[in-house]
This record gives structure tokens, C-alpha cells and sequence, in this order.
């Protein structure tokens, strides 16, 4: 009975330390998920990989050369989302991912384009910061950059 238990025990923690292997993948597929629910309108898919006080920020510069930072709230966000008109199709179109790992944190950089209905509208790069939660990976902050020129 006692190797049976001591067999348990190796599996248990063997699982485990499984569990918490978080790969380059996994970080890859909670950006996919958000972008899959931010293209169907489904905020509901994007909820389920963020935290509920997820920071949300931008930053570009503005007219005459003012450099702007604007935080808002992930509300604001899903809201903009669940209430985008039917008739208006959002493209967001990453062109990598470059993923960083270091135990419960890391950080997802995704370049990218955006098209609305079609028509280019800005490009720039995405910084997502993911955090090891009890309920697994969530994103934590994202941070975004905006510009419409030296987009290629």
C-alpha cells in the first residue's frame, strides 16, 4: 500500500509542475481569443481572458506633435465593441507575436494593422501584459500604439 501512495504522491506533483508550464503557445492562443471575440462582437469570449480591472491604455501623438497617453477602462472597450454598428466590420490584423515568459508573468508584443470596412485606418503595435491568476492566464494590461504613417 505504501509504494502505491509514494506512486500517487510522484504523479500528483508530477502533474503539477505540468500544470504550471506555460508556453509561448498558450500566451499566443489568449491573444487569439481576444482578437476572436473582438472580431465576432462577442465580449463575453474577450471577458474570459482578461482580468476585471485590466488596464487599458493608448498612446500616439496627436495634432501639432502633442505626445498623448489615454487609459481607459476595459468597459469602455466592450462597450464600444458589443455596441458596434452591424453594418461596420473592425480588422485587426496582427502581423507577429514576440512572447516573453518568466514564471506567472509575460508579455505578448504584436504588431499590427487595422482596417475598418476594408479601408486601412491606422497601424502600430499592441503590448499585452498577462499575469497567472487562480483561474489560469489573464491579461493584466495592454497597452497600444496608434499611427498612420511609416506603416509599412
Amino acid at each position: 500500500m505504501k509504494p502505491l501512495f509514494i506512486l500517487f504522491l510522484m504523479f500528483a506533483f508530477i502533474s503539477s509542475i505540468a500544470q504550471e508550464d506555460f508556453t509561448k503557445d498558450d500566451a499566443k492562443a489568449i491573444i487569439d481569443t481576444f482578437f476572436e471575440g473582438f472580431h465576432k462582437g462577442d465580449t463575453l469570449m474577450m471577458s474570459q481572458v482578461m482580468m476585471p480591472d485590466v488596464v487599458m491604455q493608448t498612446v500616439f501623438t496627436a495634432g501639432k506633435g502633442k505626445e498623448m497617453v489615454v487609459t481607459d477602462s476595459a468597459q469602455k472597450l466592450l462597450e464600444a465593441i458589443a455596441n458596434r454598428p452591424d453594418n461596420q466590420k473592425w480588422d485587426e490584423r496582427l502581423l507577429s507575436y514576440e512572447v516573453q515568459i518568466d514564471g506567472n508573468l509575460a508579455h505578448v508584443w504584436t504588431p499590427y494593422e487595422f482596417y475598418v470596412n476594408g479601408n486601412f485606418s491606422h497601424c502600430g503595435a499592441n503590448a499585452f501584459t498577462l499575469a497567472k491568476t487562480k483561474n489560469g492566464f489573464k491579461i493584466l494590461h495592454l497597452i497600444d500604439s496608434r499611427r498612420r504613417a511609416s506603416c509599412k
